[in-house]
């Protein structure tokens, strides 16, 4: 572990290689598990003021089970996180063939709607807890992430540069340069 400014993160995110593979997991992190997207206080709030546009992208079940749970539910854990159709994948989750995908992301890639997805998809496999003083920045190993993990070895590409985009959208740019050079240092360290 290494502190940058206000968060702690792991070695791992520099260390391992990760390149998503849905060929080979078909989107499996929105459907597997037994808990929701984890959201933000703010994403609660977008997510109702959006649900209209999101509306066309979205399953049948997907609105259904929005329609029953809200646009977002408290956890098990007391956090905030998307709805779950038949407690088994997100409400969110659209298919192309059988590969489970965003409909929050196709609304964006369509222009419905100018927010990309909660922060946790998009940092995924990188989760984030908030403590009082400290962020706590991880990576999440899952087996179903292996192929991802395969890829991103046979490519050379290592977490935090398969995450970048996320990174500064949730940390800022100035962090994320930060991070670039603790991640130099490491390379020349024997």
């Amino acid at each position: 572990m290494f502190q940058l400014g206000k968060t702690i993160v792991s070695e791992e995110i520099i260390n391992s290689d990760f390149v998503c593979n849905l060929q080979a997991c078909k989107g499996a992190c929105c459907v597997d598990g037994n808990a929701g997207a984890p959201l933000e206080e703010e994403e609660t709030k977008i997510l109702a003021d959006i649900f209209q546009d999101l509306r066309p992208f979205l399953r049948p079940a997907g609105i259904a089970a929005i329609e029953v749970q809200g646009t977002y539910v408290k956890g098990e854990d007391g956090e905030w996180e998307t709805p779950l159709v038949n407690e088994q994948e997100c409400a969110y989750v659209i298919y192309e063939g059988k590969t489970a995908k965003c409909g929050i992301e196709a609304a964006y890639n369509a222009g419905a709607i100018s927010w990309k997805k909660p922060v946790s998809c998009h940092l995924y496999p990188v989760r984030v807890q908030e403590y009082s003083s400290l962020t706590a920045v991880n990576y999440h190993q899952w087996h179903i992430c292996d192929p991802a993990c395969s890829l991103g070895a046979e490519l050379k590409v290592p977490i935090y540069k398969f995450v970048k985009e996320a990174l500064i959208r949730k940390f800022g740019a100035a962090w994320y340069a930060e991070l670039e050079e603790v991640a130099r240092e490491y390379q020349q360290s024997p």
